[in-house]
């Protein structure tokens, strides 16, 4: 898997390519310190993942992170930050990234990263708890049913929004754990999604 990185701490770019580059899945492939830098070597090195500080002189990491998806809508960035900003993370999810970690969850950037590359998206558990406020939703079921989704997968999706785990909602809901899993998986496959967090982030977005 080849990743560029880009921050503009040096020494934050330094440590972070020797801890990827234990890993052997991973290939640093690059390195840059601006947003400016981050469209120019996506273009030339075509990585498989993008790895990204948000701020940034010249131009912001959600700047370049927007011109880079309006050219390449299979980019896949991740972003890594020190800041739990509610006006950076809901822009991270308008433009599409497939992650928002913080820093100083350093053990969880390899996994992260492997996890988008599978195809996920991944947003720290600082980011889930809140996407409530951030999103401005309540909790209506005026577009649901367009979709396709009944009355008890809302339900769960929204119980999954919450927090809860597949045990949690099935004792909550009086339904057994495999009929949560069995609709989970209905879920998934009507609003095509890939995983828990995704549904998640799509009911905060547009339920």
């Amino acid at each position: 898997m080849k990743v560029l990185l880009i921050d503009d701490d040096k020494l934050v770019c330094s440590s972070l390519k020797i801890i990827l580059s234990a890993d052997p899945d991973i290939e640093v492939v690059g390195m840059g310190h601006s947003g400016t830098e981050a469209i120019t070597l996506y273009k030339s090195l075509r990585p498989d993942l993008l790895l990204m500080d948000i701020r940034m002189e010249q131009m912001s990491g959600l700047e370049a992170g927007e011109i880079i998806l309006s050219q390449y809508e299979d980019a896949r960035i991740l972003y890594l930050t020190t800041f739990l900003d509610d006006d950076y993370i809901i822009k991270a999810l308008n433009i599409g990234a497939k992650g928002y970690m913080l820093k100083q969850n350093y053990e969880s950037i390899i996994p992260a990263i492997k996890a988008v590359h599978m195809g996920h998206n991944v947003y720290g558990n600082e980011i889930i708890t809140k996407l409530p406020n951030l999103m401005g939703r309540s909790d209506n079921t005026n577009s649901f049913e367009s979709l396709g989704i009944s009355e008890r997968e809302y339900e769960i999706i929204k119980k999954i929004a919450d927090g809860l785990s597949n045990k949690e909602i099935s004792e909550e809901l009086f339904l057994s754990e495999g009929t949560i899993r069995n609709n989970i998986s209905n879920i998934l496959d009507k609003l095509n999604l890939r995983d828990r967090t995704q549904i998640a982030v799509y009911y905060y977005k547009n339920l």
